[in-house]
């Protein structure tokens, strides 16, 4: 069933909406929320939710891209649980997400609020086909799915130094992006 059909059926308020929308990306959500918490019953737990979030807020959004409106919010629920999880209060580790490497390549929050949405996306999606395949998809792995440094080496074959250095000069190259784009 195409994008349109199942968002066709979120509006029409009809149950197999979840289902179909579960038969198509479940394993990609599923895939998504487990390489940030690498817990299985967390992970199923993250999709179900993204299930719910996805019911509650179509209508009244429509989204353009259904995968990455469902992969945005299976993330975000993702990154919650994971905080959760890992707050001092109840006595866990403290955690250090693959995003907070990029606080100094991005505007802070009050250049962000004043910019366009469209015009970063924009920006950022210029970036990344600047890049060549391998940069661009260890840069997403890293810091969209959340995969470990050692777990890109051992995907591509290459020594942990490397994916280090390649994230390393691919943050300066969007440093550099965003201040020629005046974003920075």
């Amino acid at each position: 069933m195409n994008d349109q059909t199942i968002i066709a059926l979120y509006f029409d308020r009809r149950e197999d909406a979840i289902s179909e929308t579960k038969a198509k990306y479940g394993e990609y959500l599923f895939s998504l929320s487990y390489h940030i918490l690498k817990n299985r019953e967390d992970a199923e737990e993250c999709e179900n939710d993204t299930y719910l979030a996805a019911w509650e807020k179509i209508p009244p959004a429509r989204p353009q891209i259904l995968s990455a409106f469902l992969a945005k919010i299976t993330r975000n629920i993702s990154l919650n649980k994971l905080r959760e999880q890992n707050t001092q209060k109840r006595g866990g580790k403290t955690i250090t997400l693959p995003l907070s490497e990029l606080v100094d390549s991005i505007p802070d929050s009050d250049a962000l609020s004043a910019m366009q949405p469209e015009a970063l996306a924009d920006s950022l999606n210029a970036f990344l086909k600047s890049l060549s395949p391998t940069e661009r998809r260890v840069f997403i792995l890293h810091y969209w799915y959340s995969e470990s440094i050692e777990e890109i080496a051992n995907k591509h074959s290459f020594g942990k130094s490397k994916v280090k250095m390649m994230l390393k000069r691919t943050r300066d190259k969007l440093q550099n992006h965003l201040q020629k784009e005046g974003i920075l």
